[in-house]
């Protein structure tokens, strides 16, 4: 098992810099939660460890038993926003997940993985319900099941020292508690070194022993778990309210663009609708009606269809042609076009975020909106980013403006692409798993400000999530599909 020496590193390049303790020892026993807001330095602690920050004094040593460099293939690193990596060579963009035509080459997850580990991983992880995940194709992955696949592979390639980004974000409960269990039993029997970065503390689990706060690019004073967890002034610390008081101004700029002469009853009427991909089917006889105004949960496990059903609704796939689908009150293929469906909806989903690839400043990932573009293709008026730069304000997120979005942290990204969702007061708002790796500051920001926005009468709401005290109160009905 390994154990981990940091004394006092200076970063060659001063954009890399952490502030660390005079010391930092973390023992073969210790299993530590990296905790702090967004953009707090905990992903750049990560890469201190792995070895990719050039330095020009100190150290920063993980050592295995023999006091011998650990080698480099056996730390493993999960991040969300490396997931593309899982499918390296295979050429996809956001669409074509939807467009089965084009999808004869996604491989799949057993051809991913190799005969061999598919065999050990059969055996390992039952409770991840292997054998269907084996047979799905990899571009069909909802975001859960993509986060099983990227710990499988690194368990089974057997890491010693394992360091996960915020590790439960598109897990159902479910998924979260065979995580869990996987890694307790592991770090039980003394295979592995568990390092989890995190940004709130209800996603410390009972089995970490040690915390290392952070905030503003400096490591605090590491402690046990329980000092940190009974340590009320410090969450305070890291995590401050951020409550957004709205002006009467502030709510004119945060009013949806709804229609009096815009007439409709129904956003979306769903009669017998069924999704199917390579003799397997997805979804099959979805009955769903939300009227003008209404704010609905839309609730179901890992891999049940929840992302497919939306891409219909959201005129990213087209098998909604072949479907009884009427959308604004209007058939699908009765002469609409797919952007004056997109114009009247604001959408964010994980997989939105993953084919975001671009690395433009946040402010114009924002003012993107606008033009309902994955990435930005049309340059935006010096109104359009004044507009946007006002929005970023709303959200406390003006800092990140001129930010590279690349370059940002995952919650910070997030954060961004949910704010372009709200930039042309769309008629309709479609959040998936909105909050995905947000601060517990953040988040309570974000749903009070999505709350804000919903509240008007004819603005409706389709929120998926997969904690219940995600949903905002807004929300007062449910659609639950069930895994086929």
């Amino acid at each position: 098992m390994p154990h981990i020496h940091i004394h006092r590193p200076i970063a060659r390049f001063a954009n890399f810099q952490l502030q660390f303790p005079e010391e930092l020892h973390l023992t073969a026993e210790d299993q530590l939660a990296v905790i702090g807001p967004n953009g707090s330095g905990k992903s750049m602690f990560a890469q201190y460890l792995l070895g990719k920050i050039a330095l020009k004094g100190g150290q920063v040593q993980v050592l295995d038993n023999h006091s011998q460099t650990l080698p480099r293939q056996a730390i493993k690193y999960i991040a969300f926003k490396d997931i593309h990596q899982l499918s390296a060579g295979f050429d996809q963009y956001y669409q074509k997940r939807w467009n089965a035509t084009e999808n004869e080459a996604s491989p799949l997850v057993s051809e991913v993985l190799g005969e061999e580990k598919c065999a050990r991983a059969l055996r390992r992880f039952a409770c991840f319900q292997v054998e269907k995940l084996l047979q799905k194709r990899l571009i069909f992955l909802s975001s859960g099941e993509m986060r099983k696949l990227q710990l499988m592979e690194a368990l089974l390639d057997q890491a010693q020292l394992l360091i996960i980004d915020n590790p439960y974000i598109g897990l159902d409960a479910a998924g979260r508690d065979s995580i869990n269990q996987i890694l307790e039993a592991l770090i039980e029997e003394k295979k592995l070194q568990v390092i989890l970065l995190v940004s709130q503390p209800q996603d410390i689990p009972s089995w970490i022993n040690k915390v290392l706060p952070m905030l503003e690019k400096n490591c605090l004073k590491s402690l046990s778990a329980e000092a940190f967890i009974q340590d009320k002034d410090l969450h305070i610390k890291l995590f401050p309210e951020l409550n957004e008081t709205l002006s009467s101004e502030t709510k004119s700029f945060f009013q949806s663009k709804n229609s009096e002469n815009d007439h409709y009853d129904f956003v979306l009427q769903m009669n017998k609708v069924g999704l199917r991909y390579y003799q397997k089917q997805i979804l099959q006889d979805i009955d769903w009606e939300v009227k003008r105004g209404e704010k609905w949960a839309l609730l179901g496990a890992n891999g049940c269809g929840k992302s497919s059903l939306l891409s219909m609704v959201c005129a990213d796939n087209p098998q909604a042609y072949a479907n009884d689908i009427k959308l604004f009150d209007r058939k699908r293929g009765s002469g609409e076009s797919i952007w004056s469906i997109k114009q009247r909806i604001g959408y964010l989903s994980p997989e939105m975020h993953q084919y975001y690839r671009q690395d433009i400043s946040c402010l114009k990932v924002v003012a993107s909106g606008l033009f309902d573009t994955i990435g930005l293709y049309r340059q935006p008026n010096e109104s359009q980013l004044q507009e946007a730069l006002e929005m970023m304000r709303l959200f406390h997120a003006e800092h990140l403006a001129e930010r590279p979005f690349l370059q940002i942290s995952y919650g910070e990204q997030r954060l961004v692409l949910l704010i372009r969702v709200f930039i042309k007061r769309p008629q309709v708002v479609i959040l998936d798993e909105p909050l995905h790796g947000l601060d517990a500051g953040k988040k309570k920001l974000a749903l009070q400000l999505i709350e804000h926005y919903c509240r008007e009468s004819h603005t409706s709401l389709i929120y998926v999530t997969h904690y219940e005290e995600e949903i905002p109160q807004c929300v007062h009905l449910r659609k639950i599909i069930q895994r086929h």
